[in-house]
């Protein structure tokens, strides 16, 4: 198991079982000391069962960012309900740390097994990952980081694309 899956895997199962917010481990990895946006996903026996993430990094380093969004995703993310200790030993993780999103002016720059998206209008933002299951255009790709924040067709929207390395 990568080490940034197995900080994921380690904080979830710490804070459901102990209610601890663990520190990250004394000897970072390289991926760990860099600044960057990370997305931790939780699943269930192949199905989808958390997952939340920044898109830009909101602490020191990867490693605390791994450590905030892991907690999350377990329990805050809106469309599930909280993961109960029971569930734990069934549970794969995944991270993805995101480059650093640089505007597109259309959808001829995207191509969603290679690029994520952010869609921003105003103040909201939607984003999806990249090389998603089921998501085989660059339309569908936007329609569906559109639906995630309640961005309407009619909007004018801005685009924005990131790689991710992604770990299991």
């Amino acid at each position: 198991m990568h080490p940034l899956v197995k900080l994921a895997k380690n904080t979830v199962e710490t804070y459901i079982k102990e209610g601890k917010l663990i520190s990250p481990p004394g000897d970072l990895t390289p991926e760990m000391t860099e600044k960057a946006g990370t997305f931790v996903s939780i699943k269930k026996r192949g199905e989808l069962r958390g997952c939340i993430g920044t898109f830009l990094p909101t602490t020191q380093n990867v490693a605390h960012e791994i450590i905030q969004n892991a907690i999350s995703a377990a329990t805050q993310d809106p469309r599930f309900s909280p993961i109960h200790a029971s569930e734990l030993s069934e549970l794969e993780y995944s991270v993805d740390v995101l480059s650093q999103p640089e505007k597109v002016e259309g959808y001829e720059e995207l191509n969603p097994k290679k690029y994520g998206v952010i869609v921003e209008s105003e103040n909201r933002r939607g984003l999806l990952l990249p090389d998603l299951e089921g998501v085989n255009t660059v339309e569908e790709q936007i329609r569906i980081a559109m639906l995630k924040t309640g961005i309407s067709s009619a909007e004018n929207i801005e685009l924005y694309r990131f790689e991710v390395k992604r770990y299991k």
